[in-house]
Protein backbone atom coordinates (compact mmCIF):
# COMPACT_ATOMS: atom_id res chain seq x y z
CA UNK A 1 0.00 0.00 0.00
CA UNK A 2 1.55 3.27 -1.14
CA UNK A 3 2.38 5.82 1.55
CA UNK A 4 1.83 3.46 4.47
CA UNK A 5 4.14 4.00 7.45
CA UNK A 6 3.27 2.31 10.76
CA UNK A 7 5.54 1.62 13.72
CA UNK A 8 4.39 -1.16 16.06
CA UNK A 9 5.98 -1.22 19.53
CA UNK A 10 5.50 -4.70 21.01
CA UNK A 11 6.39 -5.66 24.58
CA UNK A 12 8.50 -8.84 24.36
CA UNK A 13 9.23 -10.09 27.88
CA UNK A 14 5.83 -10.53 29.50
CA UNK A 15 2.22 -11.46 28.78
CA UNK A 16 0.80 -14.95 28.33
CA UNK A 17 3.97 -16.25 26.65
CA UNK A 18 5.94 -16.00 29.88
CA UNK A 19 3.29 -16.03 32.63
CA UNK A 20 3.13 -18.72 35.30
CA UNK A 21 1.54 -21.04 36.26
CA UNK A 22 1.16 -22.87 32.96
CA UNK A 23 1.01 -26.44 31.81
CA UNK A 24 -1.22 -29.41 31.05
CA UNK A 25 -3.15 -31.15 33.83
CA UNK A 26 -6.34 -32.89 34.85
CA UNK A 27 -8.96 -30.18 35.32
CA UNK A 28 -9.62 -29.83 39.08
CA UNK A 29 -13.02 -28.13 38.64
CA UNK A 30 -15.39 -26.59 36.11
CA UNK A 31 -17.77 -28.21 33.62
CA UNK A 32 -15.05 -30.58 32.38
CA UNK A 33 -13.62 -31.58 35.75
CA UNK A 34 -11.28 -34.55 35.40
CA UNK A 35 -10.62 -33.94 31.70
CA UNK A 36 -7.20 -33.08 30.34
CA UNK A 37 -6.76 -29.30 30.04
CA UNK A 38 -4.04 -26.84 29.07
CA UNK A 39 -3.65 -23.53 30.89
CA UNK A 40 -1.55 -20.37 30.62
CA UNK A 41 -1.43 -17.19 32.69
CA UNK A 42 -1.56 -13.68 31.29
CA UNK A 43 0.40 -11.32 33.57
CA UNK A 44 1.69 -7.76 33.40
CA UNK A 45 3.19 -5.65 36.18
CA UNK A 46 3.02 -1.88 36.24
CA UNK A 47 6.82 -1.45 35.81
CA UNK A 48 6.71 -3.64 32.69
CA UNK A 49 3.99 -1.51 31.16
CA UNK A 50 5.67 1.75 32.14
CA UNK A 51 8.90 0.60 30.50
CA UNK A 52 7.31 -0.11 27.12
CA UNK A 53 5.10 2.98 27.40
CA UNK A 54 8.14 5.26 27.56
CA UNK A 55 9.66 3.56 24.52
CA UNK A 56 6.43 4.06 22.57
CA UNK A 57 5.91 7.69 23.58
CA UNK A 58 9.50 8.56 22.73
CA UNK A 59 9.15 6.88 19.34
CA UNK A 60 5.95 8.84 18.71
CA UNK A 61 7.78 12.08 19.49
CA UNK A 62 10.13 11.33 16.59
CA UNK A 63 7.25 10.74 14.18
CA UNK A 64 3.73 12.21 13.93
CA UNK A 65 3.17 12.45 17.71
CA UNK A 66 0.22 10.04 17.60
CA UNK A 67 0.19 6.90 19.75
CA UNK A 68 -2.48 4.19 19.72
CA UNK A 69 -2.45 1.81 22.69
CA UNK A 70 -4.08 -1.53 21.87
CA UNK A 71 -5.58 -3.68 24.62
CA UNK A 72 -8.66 -5.66 25.62
CA UNK A 73 -9.57 -3.64 28.71
CA UNK A 74 -13.28 -4.46 28.40
CA UNK A 75 -12.51 -8.10 29.22
CA UNK A 76 -9.02 -8.54 30.72
CA UNK A 77 -7.72 -7.21 34.05
CA UNK A 78 -4.19 -7.15 32.64
CA UNK A 79 -5.42 -4.88 29.87
CA UNK A 80 -7.15 -2.55 32.32
CA UNK A 81 -3.85 -2.19 34.18
CA UNK A 82 -2.16 -1.63 30.83
CA UNK A 83 -4.60 1.15 29.89
CA UNK A 84 -4.46 2.85 33.30
CA UNK A 85 -0.67 2.86 33.20
CA UNK A 86 -0.56 4.25 29.66
CA UNK A 87 -2.81 7.11 30.76
CA UNK A 88 -0.50 7.86 33.68
CA UNK A 89 2.66 7.84 31.56
CA UNK A 90 0.95 10.04 28.94
CA UNK A 91 1.08 12.94 31.44
CA UNK A 92 4.85 13.03 30.89
CA UNK A 93 4.40 13.44 27.12
CA UNK A 94 1.85 16.25 26.60
CA UNK A 95 3.00 16.67 22.99
CA UNK A 96 1.85 13.15 22.06
CA UNK A 97 -1.81 12.38 21.33
CA UNK A 98 -2.75 9.10 23.05
CA UNK A 99 -5.74 7.03 21.96
CA UNK A 100 -6.93 3.57 22.98
CA UNK A 101 -8.33 0.76 20.85
CA UNK A 102 -9.54 -2.75 21.60
CA UNK A 103 -7.47 -5.36 19.81
CA UNK A 104 -10.33 -6.78 17.74
CA UNK A 105 -11.17 -3.30 16.44
CA UNK A 106 -7.47 -2.60 15.84
CA UNK A 107 -7.24 -5.72 13.68
CA UNK A 108 -10.20 -4.49 11.64
CA UNK A 109 -8.96 -0.90 11.35
CA UNK A 110 -5.54 -2.07 10.17
CA UNK A 111 -7.30 -3.56 7.17
CA UNK A 112 -9.90 -0.83 6.75
CA UNK A 113 -7.90 2.35 7.35
CA UNK A 114 -4.22 1.56 8.03
CA UNK A 115 -3.02 5.08 7.26
CA UNK A 116 -4.90 6.32 10.32
CA UNK A 117 -2.19 4.73 12.50
CA UNK A 118 1.24 6.15 13.25
CA UNK A 119 2.74 4.43 16.32
CA UNK A 120 0.97 1.46 17.91
CA UNK A 121 1.94 0.06 21.32
CA UNK A 122 0.62 -3.23 22.65
CA UNK A 123 1.42 -6.36 24.61
CA UNK A 124 3.30 -9.43 23.53
CA UNK A 125 0.49 -11.62 22.20
CA UNK A 126 -1.53 -8.86 20.54
CA UNK A 127 1.66 -7.42 19.05
CA UNK A 128 2.67 -10.79 17.66
CA UNK A 129 -0.58 -11.03 15.71
CA UNK A 130 -1.01 -7.39 14.67
CA UNK A 131 2.57 -6.98 13.44
CA UNK A 132 2.19 -9.90 11.03
CA UNK A 133 -1.12 -8.49 9.84
CA UNK A 134 0.48 -5.09 9.28
CA UNK A 135 3.37 -6.69 7.39
CA UNK A 136 1.01 -7.98 4.73
CA UNK A 137 -0.39 -4.48 4.18
CA UNK A 138 2.92 -3.74 2.48
CA UNK A 139 2.40 -6.71 0.16
CA UNK A 140 5.02 -8.94 1.76
CA UNK A 141 6.58 -9.69 5.12
CA UNK A 142 9.87 -9.19 3.25
CA UNK A 143 9.24 -5.45 3.49
CA UNK A 144 9.06 -5.23 7.28
CA UNK A 145 12.06 -4.24 9.42
CA UNK A 146 12.08 -4.84 13.17
CA UNK A 147 14.12 -4.28 16.32
CA UNK A 148 14.17 -5.73 19.83
CA UNK A 149 15.40 -3.15 22.38
CA UNK A 150 16.84 -3.47 25.86
CA UNK A 151 16.32 -0.88 28.61
CA UNK A 152 19.36 1.08 27.37
CA UNK A 153 17.90 1.42 23.87
CA UNK A 154 20.38 -1.05 22.39
CA UNK A 155 18.67 -3.15 19.76
CA UNK A 156 18.82 -6.37 17.81
CA UNK A 157 17.79 -5.31 14.31
CA UNK A 158 16.51 -7.80 11.77
CA UNK A 159 13.73 -8.39 9.25
CA UNK A 160 10.57 -9.39 11.09
CA UNK A 161 10.42 -12.63 9.10
CA UNK A 162 13.70 -13.98 10.48
CA UNK A 163 15.65 -16.49 8.41
CA UNK A 164 14.45 -18.37 5.34
CA UNK A 165 16.75 -21.39 4.88
CA UNK A 166 14.50 -22.90 2.22
CA UNK A 167 15.47 -20.13 -0.24
CA UNK A 168 19.06 -19.54 0.91
CA UNK A 169 21.46 -18.95 -1.96
CA UNK A 170 18.73 -18.76 -4.61
CA UNK A 171 18.87 -14.99 -5.01
CA UNK A 172 15.12 -14.56 -4.66
CA UNK A 173 14.84 -13.12 -1.13
CA UNK A 174 13.67 -9.55 -0.68
CA UNK A 175 16.56 -7.60 0.95
CA UNK A 176 14.54 -4.46 1.70
CA UNK A 177 13.50 -5.47 5.22
CA UNK A 178 17.17 -6.00 6.10
CA UNK A 179 18.15 -2.65 4.58
CA UNK A 180 15.31 -0.87 6.38
CA UNK A 181 16.34 -2.56 9.64
CA UNK A 182 19.72 -0.84 9.25
CA UNK A 183 17.88 2.45 8.86
CA UNK A 184 16.00 1.74 12.09
CA UNK A 185 19.31 1.08 13.86
CA UNK A 186 20.65 4.43 12.73
CA UNK A 187 17.49 6.23 13.83
CA UNK A 188 16.67 4.61 17.15
CA UNK A 189 19.94 3.35 18.63
CA UNK A 190 22.55 5.63 17.09
CA UNK A 191 20.54 8.85 16.76
CA UNK A 192 21.54 9.29 13.10
CA UNK A 193 18.26 10.61 11.70
CA UNK A 194 19.74 12.10 8.53
CA UNK A 195 21.47 8.86 7.57
CA UNK A 196 18.32 6.84 8.33
CA UNK A 197 16.31 9.17 6.09
CA UNK A 198 18.81 8.66 3.28
CA UNK A 199 18.43 4.89 3.37
CA UNK A 200 14.63 5.01 3.61
CA UNK A 201 14.42 7.51 0.76
CA UNK A 202 16.69 5.32 -1.36
CA UNK A 203 14.34 2.37 -0.84
CA UNK A 204 11.36 4.56 -1.78
CA UNK A 205 13.15 5.73 -4.92
CA UNK A 206 13.94 2.20 -6.03
CA UNK A 207 10.33 1.11 -5.53
CA UNK A 208 9.10 4.17 -7.44
CA UNK A 209 11.44 3.16 -10.27
CA UNK A 210 9.55 -0.13 -10.48
CA UNK A 211 12.12 -2.55 -9.05
CA UNK A 212 10.45 -5.60 -7.50
CA UNK A 213 11.56 -8.90 -6.03
CA UNK A 214 9.26 -11.84 -6.66
CA UNK A 215 7.27 -11.46 -3.43
CA UNK A 216 6.12 -7.94 -4.37
CA UNK A 217 6.08 -8.37 -8.15
CA UNK A 218 3.53 -6.39 -10.15
CA UNK A 219 2.46 -6.62 -13.76
CA UNK A 220 4.30 -3.42 -14.69
CA UNK A 221 7.28 -3.92 -12.36
CA UNK A 222 10.84 -4.90 -13.12
CA UNK A 223 11.40 -8.21 -11.32
CA UNK A 224 14.94 -8.57 -9.99
CA UNK A 225 16.83 -10.82 -7.61
CA UNK A 226 18.28 -10.15 -4.17
CA UNK A 227 21.61 -8.75 -5.39
CA UNK A 228 20.06 -6.58 -8.08
CA UNK A 229 17.64 -5.03 -5.60
CA UNK A 230 20.45 -4.35 -3.13
CA UNK A 231 22.60 -2.81 -5.85
CA UNK A 232 19.70 -0.59 -6.93
CA UNK A 233 19.29 0.75 -3.40
CA UNK A 234 23.04 1.35 -3.13
CA UNK A 235 22.98 3.28 -6.40
CA UNK A 236 20.02 5.35 -5.18
CA UNK A 237 22.02 6.36 -2.12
Amino acid sequence: MSGLDILIVRELNGDIYFGYPRGVREAPDGPFEGAKEGFDTMRYSEPEVRRIAHVAFQAAQKRQKKLTSVDKANVLETSQLWRDTMIEVAKEYPDVELSHMYVDNAAMQLVKAPKAFDVVVTGNMFGDILSDEAAMLTGSIGMLPSASFDKNNKGLYEPSHGSAPDIAGKGVANPLATILSAAMMLRYSLGKTEQADRIENAVKKVLEQGYRTGDIATADGRVVGTKEMGDAVLKAL
